[in-house]
């Protein structure tokens, strides 16, 4: 019997080529998937290599408008069923075809990357949640729904934890940010602190104000990672240690940011080898963490992603058996993976 006409083949060099990007540009998420049952782990890993790959479009391109309107019109072609020739594409479309994954997520997504080319700056904190909310809460939403899990309460947590992940970022990367002509800390902070945006972004440099500006970025992101360490409850047993090992080393970004004096203009926050190890083993440990904070309110920001899959039904269960070729898949490439490193060590 041939495939359904609605769900292109996922091909083995399609995932092949998502799990090869995700391991040598996300380092951090690479360690954190590894912990993920396979079969979260290989949607999570082609939902990565098409975000991967929209990102890197708009800063290839130059940031041209042009580039968000092919990513668009890609995007079309995927949720049609009939993607471009393109590893990340053909894989997306299976993936958003299974889960039951809402269009309006990677617009929202898209619409985040767009606010980079317009070389957009944030007011308020408020304001640069609305632009995590897109560029990583979407990403959160997304992994709820690869895991089966669609409930308001625990998605608004995964959200947090998107945001949450892409603050860290931002508080890692404010040298390399303003060396490209970008600043995201909230201008209303800077300009409290005594730094006034324009002029620092045209010399940056570390200062103590700055420090100061960094470390109320690092606070923000720690209340939301409490807030997601709740939602982990909520999902299944399976999928807990690597959600909480993202959650942990992400938020370890940032305390290395800090334990540096918040110095991220003239280095790079790393989280060391061998503390990464510790995380991970606390992550697969930490299985029921306390959830009083699961009912917290939605944060403002994330709101437009729980409305967008409020909106999509979620999959039947006549599609699920669909999967398994996915799952079965990830195993047969891990095991070559395997077999290669072990050739490789025996050479």
């Amino acid at each position: 019997m041939s495939a359904p006409l609605s769900l292109p083949p996922l091909l083995a060099a399609d995932l092949a080529a998502c799990r090869a990007s995700l391991a040598h540009n996300s380092k951090t998420f690479h360690a954190a998937s590894l912990l993920l049952p396979p079969a979260v782990r290989a949607p999570a890993t082609v939902l990565y290599g098409f975000c991967r790959l929209a990102d890197d479009t708009v800063d290839v391109e130059g940031g041209r408008r042009l580039a968000l309107s092919q990513l668009r019109r890609r995007l079309d072609r995927v949720f049609e069923g009939r993607p471009q020739p393109v590893a990340a594409d053909r894989a997306l479309a299976a993936v958003v075809a299974q889960y039951a994954i809402p269009r309006a997520l990677l617009d929202l997504l898209i619409e985040g990357l767009s606010w980079d080319v317009e070389g957009r700056s944030y007011e308020t904190l408020e304001d640069l949640q609305d632009y995590a909310a897109r560029v990583a809460g979407t990403v959160g939403a997304m992994m709820s729904l690869l895991m089966g899990v669609r409930s308001p309460d625990a998605l608004a947590r995964a959200c947090d934890l998107g945001v949450a992940m892409q603050l860290s970022n931002i508080a890692r990367d404010v040298g390399e940010d303003a060396r490209m002509g970008r600043v995201y800390l909230p201008r209303q902070w800077l300009c409290e602190a005594g730094i006034a945006p324009a002029a620092w972004l045209a010399a940056p440099r570390f200062e103590p104000a700055l420090a100061s500006v960094v470390q109320r970025l690092l606070d923000a992101a720690d209340v939301l990672y409490a807030r997601a360490a709740a939602g982990v409850a909520s999902l299944p047993l399976a999928c807990r240690p690597g959600i909480n090992a993202a959650r942990l080393m992400y938020a370890a970004v940032g305390h290395e940011v800090a334990r540096a004096g918040c110095d991220s203009v003239n280095r790079r926050a790393v989280v060391p080898g061998r503390r990464k190890t510790r995380l991970l083993l606390q992550a697969a440990v930490s299985l029921w963490p306390a959830s009083r904070q699961l009912g917290e309110p939605v944060l403002a920001a994330n709101r437009p992603l729980l409305a967008a899959v409020a909106a999509v039904p979620a999959p039947q269960p006549a599609h699920r058996h669909k999967v398994d070729f996915v799952i079965d898949l990830f195993d047969r490439l891990e095991r070559q993976d395997r077999q290669s490193s072990y050739g490789r060590s025996a050479a």
